[in-house]
């Protein structure tokens, strides 16, 4: 051992997040007797197969997906939960590993919290940082959803991703259809949910709620509505035409400012003006007393059968 390899090493292990893979330590002229002793000695840790941290303590996210990468090789993709808390995502399932996409004749396989899928094809849209390769939005999104089994987070997350990132439907159906009928149920209906114009997944979960409820009629979802002199009025959630009757699910989660929030209950209010009855519904109400939304829709409906307003539906 030279103070110019040492040197190297910790330079080596500076620029990947305090890292080291086994043949980068034995490249500088260590040895595996080094490496044993220093993680003996608690200097060092193995925080992979082949892969160390050089200090003993809690890896960060960050250092995770470093170390994950370091393991699976150059050509990995970081993806699934992983990659969506990357990009900024909070709609997120408890994600304790590292999902990567490799070729399909790598011959790496899972270790620890590294876990690792051969893909035939890669995503030619990854974004590259300097220590790894992400998965697109989209790509990361369906590959997270795959795996999901509760339609309530796939909802959460793929609206998300539509609302707050911008990811087209486009993208995601051609991430479904790429990965054709394994595991992609689930996604695919919520991604029919979506296009027929759910924009949050409170929204999607009382749609689904409500539908086939004979004492509403046909119910319409985000109808563009007028005044009887075509003045334009705020668009609800949901809206019972035979009652005059509007329905929110409403959190501060799904705007993106409080001063976003505010306006939303101004045209709220606007519509009350004109006769017709908000109700509001926040999204752990609609998911945990479902039967509950269930009656109290109903009810209004019933009771609201008829109710002459000035409002008017715009048929598309």
């Amino acid at each position: 051992m030279t103070s110019d390899s040492t040197a190297v090493l910790d330079e080596l292990a500076h620029r990947q997040q305090q890292l080291l893979t086994r043949a980068q330590v034995l490249a500088t002229g260590h040895t595996d007797m080094m490496i044993y002793r220093r993680i003996q000695t608690g200097r060092w840790q193995r925080v992979l197969a082949g892969v160390y941290c050089v200090h003993g303590g809690t890896l960060t996210d960050e250092q995770r997906r470093v170390a994950a990468t370091l393991y699976a090789g150059p050509d990995a993709q970081i993806t699934g939960p992983s990659a969506l808390a990357w990009y900024g995502f909070r709609a997120l399932p408890p994600a304790p590993e590292v999902n990567l996409l490799v070729p399909h004749a790598t011959r790496c396989r899972s270790n620890g919290f590294a876990v690792v899928k051969r893909a035939l094809s890669l995503d030619s849209r990854a974004r590259h940082t300097e220590h790894y390769r992400v998965a697109s939005p989209a790509r990361a999104v369906v590959d997270t959803c795959r795996e999901l089994r509760e339609l309530r987070i796939v909802r959460a997350v793929m609206a998300e991703a539509v609302q707050r990132f911008r990811v087209p439907l486009k993208g995601l159906d051609l991430e479904i259809r790429r990965a054709g009928r394994s595991r992609t149920a689930v996604v695919r209906k919520v991604l029919a949910e979506i296009a027929g114009g759910a924009r949050s997944a409170p929204e999607a979960q009382a749609r689904a709620l409500l539908a086939n409820l004979p004492e509403l009629g046909t119910v319409l979802w985000n109808p563009r509505l007028v005044l009887t002199d075509g003045t334009p009025l705020p668009t609800p959630d949901g809206y019972v035409p035979g009652a005059a009757l509007a329905i929110e699910v409403d959190s501060r989660e799904f705007h993106l400012s409080p001063e976003d929030w505010a306006r939303s209950l101004e045209r709220h209010n606007l519509l009350g003006r004109h006769g017709v009855q908000v109700l509001h519904f926040t999204p752990s109400f609609v998911a945990g007393r479902p039967e509950e939304v269930r009656r109290i829709v109903a009810e209004a409906a019933t009771l609201r059968r008829g109710f002459r307003t000035s409002v008017r539906v715009v048929r598309s």
